[in-house]
């Protein structure tokens, strides 16, 4: 079929407005219209070609949710008409890692990471899709394993943000990190996944979560997300400023930009004994965490986080059940929509820090 998409053309280009060939869905798959779909800065990285691990041309956008249009006939846990979240990662519940309680990393997901087939092409050739997905495009045809079906009072506009902003930072705080009640947490960088980490670190119970950033206007943003403290690292060492506020060392700390010298600030400013680093910024190719192995001996750990280690179609729809209990704040976190004719000032708003998250769409809200 044929599906409007954004498509960039180069490292650096701007997205154009393209009529691209969708592959019909097979079997097992499913055809989802694309209602809403959030930017991401691993979508910009990718476009600017810092952090690209897909070949251009590219649909990007790995954050949509829509609604379900058509299902191959071994389809059974989807059905037409399901609101529904296009998922990252993959989830087939039947794989040893699947089944192992640890990880969201599905066998299948591990399998195809670096050979991820693309539906989309044009004029004959093949046009990437962005983490499997590429919901920038009015349609988007996934393998049922990486659709979530989801509740379908929450507005799609906001749903949307649950595939990656929302589940990389709430879950990096309940399911990577495990924040116990009472524990103090420090968060470097204020946006989209930062915020949703103070977010998470709130749900958990923390009592002093310190948010540090750049932006001035984060400070009262980040206090509508559960922020107790804020810290400008341009007039404070934040390391310093964290381990005064906390008596010697926040309990966990974690890195939402993607730069390796604020990754060991924050490494840094936990505290001797248990404190634990959380990376969840996707740094440029090639950057590297440099540690004295014996700070790690002092008993301080470094953890990894892919999508905030939370499952996509077990775990990640309860997500919204915390929203619609008044528990997530998904209101002030979507702070722009515009239409999908505008997603390149979208990510110009996302590079000025105006912007918390930008959702794009091909329709009108729904």
């Amino acid at each position: 079929m044929k599906v409007q998409a954004m498509v960039c053309h180069a490292p650096g280009a701007p997205l154009v407005r393209e009529e691209l060939d969708l592959a019909p869905p097979g079997e097992e798959e499913v055809l989802i219209e694309i209602i809403a779909s959030g930017l991401c800065h691993t979508d910009l990285s990718q476009l600017q070609g810092k952090a690209a691990p897909y070949p251009f041309p590219i649909v990007v956008g790995h954050e949509g949710a829509g609604i379900v249009r058509a299902v191959g006939a071994k389809v059974t846990s989807v059905a037409v008409g399901d609101h529904a979240i296009a998922l990252a990662i993959g989830e087939c519940g039947a794989c040893a890692n699947c089944l192992s309680g640890k990880t969201n990393l599905c066998e299948m997901f591990l399998a195809e990471i670096a050979t991820q087939p693309t539906r989309f092409s044009l004029n004959g050739k093949p046009v990437s899709a962005y983490s499997g997905v590429g919901s920038l495009a009015q349609f988007v045809v996934m393998h049922e394993r990486n659709v979530a079906p989801i509740r379908p009072d929450v507005p799609l506009d906001l749903a949307c943000t649950a595939g990656c902003c929302v589940a990389t930072g709430v879950g990096a705080a309940l399911h990577t990190a495990h924040v116990h009640a009472g524990a103090s947490v420090a968060v470097f960088g204020l946006g989209g996944i930062g915020l949703n980490v103070v977010q998470g670190a709130r749900l958990a119970g923390a009592t002093t979560i310190i948010g540090i950033d750049v932006n001035p206007t984060r400070e009262a943003q980040g206090q509508r997300f559960g922020l107790t403290h804020f810290i400008d690292p341009t007039s404070a060492d934040p390391v310093q400023t964290i381990r005064a506020i906390t008596g010697g060392g926040a309990d966990y700390a974690f890195e939402c930009v993607g730069k390796a010298q604020l990754m060991r600030q924050a490494f840094d400013c936990t505290r001797i004994g248990w404190g634990c680093c959380v990376v969840l910024g996707v740094p440029p190719d090639g950057e590297r965490l440099e540690l004295v192995p014996f700070d790690l001996q002092l008993g301080r750990s470094v953890k990894g986080s892919f999508m905030g280690n939370v499952k996509g179609r077990s775990q990640l729809p309860s997500l919204l059940d915390h929203y619609a209990g008044g528990r997530l704040n998904l209101d002030d976190l979507v702070t722009h929509r515009l239409p999908m004719d505008r997603v390149n000032e979208g990510f110009a708003l996302m590079q000025s820090g105006e912007a918390l998250r930008v959702v794009v769409s091909f329709r009108d809200r729904e």
